[in-house]
């Protein structure tokens, strides 16, 4: 959200300094994510001033230039040639100063002022035209100011372009209370009046309002009352569309938004002046004279304003005529046919309070993010439905010659209350881990609106309290607390000298320990943590068998289509991040991320005694993601890709450190279609990993161009795995270990994971690893044949192995070699 640092101060009378400002409102919980000095002139002028021309006489080189002497307020006056026609002693001018930068209106470059020779002269400055500036587009002669302009004013000051600023505020959901120039400037003042400092909060008075005549009429009928609480409106005849002033125009452009005419830029300004959205529709173009708030049949066409046709659900609010055609979308968007156009004359005004719940969904069946429903959805101040309506209708009034050709209707049945409960100083107090006096909880308390009904007890610790509806996240003690908090001031609350604590430790493996233990291995082995939404989109899953949308947790009132469903793999979250650093230069990536996956199938029924379980699940994962380059070039190193290998390698590490052997689980290949090619492994029964190369349908859909390999890791039954097993270290073999290789001659289906396991099972005692180190596949094998060259490591941790010892295990492993696989010894 953008605030203008000049607008904010028309409700706000305070001496505070942007930046100020801006450290404020981060320590009240509206935090600023940028500040931004706008400028009126490309520059801001800096280093021109006014002058007073002491001398003025023609050049001794020159028929049309002059060289003058300038007083511009320094120690002594500046030599200045000038070539203006009008140029003359006594004048008050502008200077431009050595060393300002200028940019001449329509010029494409700015320019540098230099001292300079001018035919023989020397020029310390420049006298300036009105286009020179930047600031008009007169080149006629130079400007003359008038007569009572003080020399060494500087520009910005006397011209008054003082520029603005932009504040920009991250503002969260809860917040909603802040989402206007007059919300801030209300959380400012509550800020400044608890420290007791003098700070004047106002709106624009708005007692002028009166109906005039009541020529243009039109009845309101709301057939919807739940989802439209209260709804106002009113006529306005005899506008005259034109531009808006500049004063509101530069407040629209500070925040980002382009003028378009009065009528149209009256109700922005409203809506970010004190966050109620209006709507303006012409009166001409509402059939039958009539105004209905109601719902319309399943698939009733509207063309909105953005040129989209939309088919209504039934479900919808719209603003209809007395034929029922729609003419909005309450709260969401204007109609194309009924908004205000060149031809306006007069207008109806609609100003509202709608339920947040209808807006919210109505916006996310047609994915419609406007700023009216971006303040509706979060819930909108009922109380200033009436002033926000008066308060525009001035304004039609005086910049657009409107005359208010009705009395307001305000269809309000069922008030909206202040939400009512006790609070107590002394909880507040020890909640907030400080006591503060009662006297500044009760100015907070007076500072943020909320009235104290009653107080109960001697010594009044409970207060019986009315927030008003405006603040929808304030609901129940430990909100306003937190509340008083932060209107004192986290940072006032002191850290204690000294803590009291005890410290206690648990032998039992949890699944925090096993992830932290895994969490600091990765992060020692060059891999970075990431942490991702679980919610995803769902069409992410469209298409796979693996992960099928049908199995997606849909979110009923997602924020956007972005975050429609929970996900079930943390796969796209790793390729969003993937892409996000590719597309910076930062292509090298070793990831890992942990979290809960989450499931619906519905095809599957459990019960739980005489209970029908939901059909949800969820599952904790971990995610392991390469790509890029495994090794950098370095002048003793060549760069090495990531591979399939650098994943399984760590994979291997990581279960090593929990006592798994990822060499002795059982294996198979992958049938899931999010990779291309891939290895699912299993521990105890049931399967705990698998890993491969990302599928190029899905890194397409990221524009990814590099292989990508994932890991996804079931880590809960990691963790219960490990919380079975024991891992302990033990001395090194006293005794040397021995290598021995074979080369194998075997069919083209044996796997070399085949031999792997023939030879773990047939040699147990000694045999200590098996790795491969080469495969031959060629014209001087008989056909159906390849190679395999493996390397034994032996092992007794009793004795030193002897060459009968070593032949008989040898001899061993390639009998079974021969009896399981076929396999015939090359020479």
């Amino acid at each position: 959200m953008k605030i203008s640092y000049n607008w904010l101060r028309d409700y706000l009378k305070s001496d505070l300094y942007a930046p100020e400002m801006a450290e404020i409102l981060t320590s009240t919980g509206l935090e600023v994510d940028s500040l931004q000095r706008i400028e009126t002139v490309e520059g801001g002028l800096a280093g021109v001033v006014v002058g007073e021309v002491l001398t003025c006489v023609d050049h001794p080189d020159s028929d049309h230039l002059h060289v003058t002497t300038v007083d511009v307020g320094a120690a002594k006056p500046l030599q200045i040639v000038c070539g203006a026609a009008n140029v003359a002693a006594g004048q008050k001018v502008l200077v431009a100063t050595v060393g300002t930068t200028l940019k001449p209106t329509g010029a494409d470059e700015s320019f540098k002022i230099k001292k300079s020779k001018i035919r023989g002269m020397e020029s310390h400055g420049m006298i300036c035209a009105e286009d020179e500036l930047g600031i008009g587009t007169d080149h006629a002669g130079i400007m003359v100011l008038a007569a009572d302009a003080k020399p060494g004013t500087e520009a910005t000051d006397y011209l008054d372009l003082k520029g603005d600023w932009m504040i920009e505020i991250g503002l969260t959901p809860n917040r909603i209370d802040g989402g206007s120039h007059f919300g801030v400037a209300r959380d400012l003042a509550a800020y400044l009046a608890a420290r007791g400092e003098k700070a004047e909060l106002q709106l624009p008075a708005v007692e002028a309002f009166k109906t005039e005549n009541g020529d243009l009429e039109i009845p309101v009928e709301v057939l919807e009352p739940a989802a439209a609480p209260r709804y106002a409106g009113l006529t306005i005849t005899g506008l005259k569309i034109g531009p808006s002033p500049e004063w509101m125009q530069a407040y629209l452009r500070t925040i980002g938004l382009n003028p378009h005419n009065n009528l149209v830029d009256i109700t922005n300004f409203v809506l970010h002046e004190l966050g109620q959205p209006l709507h303006a529709f012409d009166a001409a173009k509402i059939a039958g004279g009539r105004v209905q708030v109601r719902t319309c049949p399943e698939g009733t066409p509207i063309k909105t304003l953005d040129g989209v046709e939309r088919k209504l659900s039934a479900q919808d609010l719209t603003i209809c005529d007395a034929t029922g055609t729609p003419m909005c979308i309450a709260g969401v968007m204007g109609g194309a046919e009924s908004g205000v156009g060149e031809t306006t004359t007069s207008i109806f005004l609609e100003s509202a309070c709608f339920d947040p719940v209808w807006v919210r969904k109505t916006a996310r069946r047609h994915g419609i993010n406007s700023d009216a429903s971006f303040l509706f959805e979060r819930g909108v101040d009922p109380d200033i439905t009436i002033y926000a309506l008066k308060r525009a209708a001035l304004l039609y009034k005086g910049l657009a010659g409107g005359v208010v050709s009705s009395p307001i209707i305000d269809l309000y049945p069922e008030p909206i209350a202040p939400f009512r409960f006790e609070f107590s100083l002394s909880r507040a107090n020890r909640l907030i881990g400080k006591d503060i006096p009662r006297d500044t909880v009760m100015q907070i308390l007076a500072a943020l609106g909320v009235e104290v009904e009653h107080e109960e007890h001697v010594d009044g610790d409970i207060l019986k309290v009315a927030v008003p509806p405006y603040r929808v996240d304030v609901q129940r003690e430990a909100d306003l607390v937190e509340e008083v908090l932060r209107i004192y001031g986290y940072n006032n609350v002191e850290m204690p000298a000294r803590f009291r604590s005890s410290l206690t430790t648990s032998p039992r493996v949890t699944r925090d320990s096993v992830q932290n233990t895994a969490s600091e291995f990765l992060t020692s082995n060059g891999y970075t943590e990431i942490m991702s939404n679980s919610l995803t989109r769902a069409n992410y899953y469209e298409g796979l068998a693996s992960y099928p949308a049908a199995n997606s947790v849909r979110i009923l009132n997602p924020l956007s289509n972005d975050l429609n469903a929970m996900r079930q793999t943390l796969l796209f979250n790793a390729l969003e991040a993937v892409q996000l650093n590719t597309n910076r230069r930062n292509a090298d990536l070793k990831l890992y991320e942990f979290g809960n996956c989450y499931f619906c199938d519905t095809s599957k029924k459990e019960t739980r005694g005489e209970n029908l379980l939901a059909p949800y699940k969820e599952s904790y994962r971990l995610g392991i993601t390469v790509t890029g380059l495994d090794t950098q070039p370095s002048w003793n190193a060549q760069a090495a890709k990531s591979s399939f290998f650098t994943l399984s390698g760590m994979a291997a590490h990581l279960l090593t450190r929990f006592g798994f052997d990822l060499g002795r689980m059982q294996c198979s290949p992958s049938d899931s279609d999010i990779f291309s090619d891939a290895i699912s492994y299993s521990l105890n029964g049931k399967e705990l990993l698998q890993m491969g190369a990302v599928s190029p349908k899905l890194l397409a859909q990221f524009d990814l161009k590099t292989p990508v390999w994932f890991l996804e890791l079931d880590f809960s039954h990691l963790a219960r795995q490990a919380a079975k097993t024991r891992t302990r270290a033990e001395e090194l073999s006293r005794f040397p270990s021995v290598k021995r290789d074979l080369a194998l001659l075997v069919d083209n289906g044996v796997t070399f994971r085949k031999l792997h396991d023939i030879a773990l099972g047939a040699e147990k005692k000694l045999l200590k690893s098996v790795t491969l180190f080469d495969v031959y596949e060629g014209d001087k094998l008989p056909a159906g044949k390849k190679s395999y060259a493996l390397s034994f490591t032996l092992e007794d941790r009793t004795a030193t192995l002897t060459d009968s010892t070593i032949d008989r295990a040898m001899g061993n492993l390639i009998s079974q070699f021969e009896k399981q696989a076929g396999a015939t010894i090359r020479a």
